[in-house]
This record gives C-alpha cells, structure tokens and sequence, in this order.
C-alpha cells in the first residue's frame, strides 16, 4: 500500500496546521517587536513620583501666595483677601462683566466650595508659556509682562492675547492646612 500523503499532497488537515502555525508564529513575533514600543510609553518612576504632591499651606499668611512645583511647571498657592474674592464673584453677577470674559468661568468654578479663599492656579500664560506675576495690570490679578495678558483675582483672561484663563489643576483639601495636587 502506498503512503496517503505522498498520494494527497494537498491534504487539508495539513495544510490547516502549517497555516496554524504560521500565524501563532506571525503573532508572536508581532507581539515580541510590539512590547517594548508598548512599554516604554509607561511614564518613569520619577515622572510617577511628581504626579502629585502634598503641600502644607498653614504658613500663608492672607493676601500671600507661595509658587510650588509640581510636574515642572509653577503653581500658584493664593490665599486670596476678602477684597480679592468680592472682586471676582462681582464679574459673575454683572451680566455685562460675566459676558465680556473670553472663557466663562464663575469664580465658585474656579475654587473648592467652602474654600473660596484659596486658589490653585498653574502658573503658565495660556499665550505662550510666560509666568505671569501677582498685583500689576487693570484687573488686580496677574499680568504677563512678556504679551501683557491680564488676569482676574479669580485667574481669568480679561485683557490681551491669552485665549484661556490660567488652568485649575486637580486637588484636594486633604485638611484645614494640608492641599494634595494632582
């Protein structure tokens, strides 16, 4: 008797099998070049280590703000004055005030309730990347002395080229004298 398989060269069971294994090898290879681009997307244990941080704000005294780091980029730490804080919420009940802002936002959007005294910020003009300083321009806020984009006591654009109001960062009242960010 002759040998089935030299008599069948196309036997599809294995056909079947070579295809098989072709591609479970196909796959595994894909997955062996693929991993690594994969992986090292994962951020590095230093960048993990920045992506929060505590901050004990016990020491700011009222009308004071401390610049923190966090993720390389300034924070902002006001604890803002009555003063500071009636200027803000009176924009959002002017209609005209409120809707001459470029990016609407009440001052209540921009702070923890219960927390209205102390405002978060991210330090960067939304213009080009300049620290803007505390106390100068129209508007009591900040100002960019690189464009001139002046910013409210609640850190939202009024005046000059920035397209956004400063960012609010995430965080957290973590106690009375304690903020987590991020």
């Amino acid at each position: 008797m002759a040998d089935t398989a030299a008599m069948h060269p196309d036997d599809p069971s294995r056909r079947d099998f070579i295809h098989v294994a072709a591609a479970a090898g196909a796959a595994g290879a894909v997955a062996a070049v693929a991993w690594p681009m994969i992986d090292q997307m994962e951020p590095s244990s230093d960048v993990l280590a920045l992506s929060s941080i505590e901050q004990d704000i016990s020491k700011v005294a009222l009308g004071q703000e401390i610049t923190i780091k966090w993720q390389g980029k300034p924070v902002f730490v006001r604890h803002r004055t009555p003063k500071e804080i009636a200027e803000a919420v009176a924009v959002d009940h002017d209609p005209a005030e409120f809707n001459s802002l470029r990016d609407k936002q009440t001052d209540a959007e921009r702070v923890k309730p219960g927390k209205s005294e102390w405002l978060i910020l991210v330090g960067i003009c939304t213009h080009l990347g300049c620290v803007p300083t505390f106390g100068q321009g129209d508007y009591g806020g900040w100002l960019c002395p690189c464009h001139g984009s002046q910013y409210d006591t609640s850190g939202r654009i009024r005046k000059g080229p920035a397209p956004l109001n400063l960012a609010v960062p995430d965080y957290a009242f973590l106690s009375d004298t304690k903020v987590k960010i991020g």
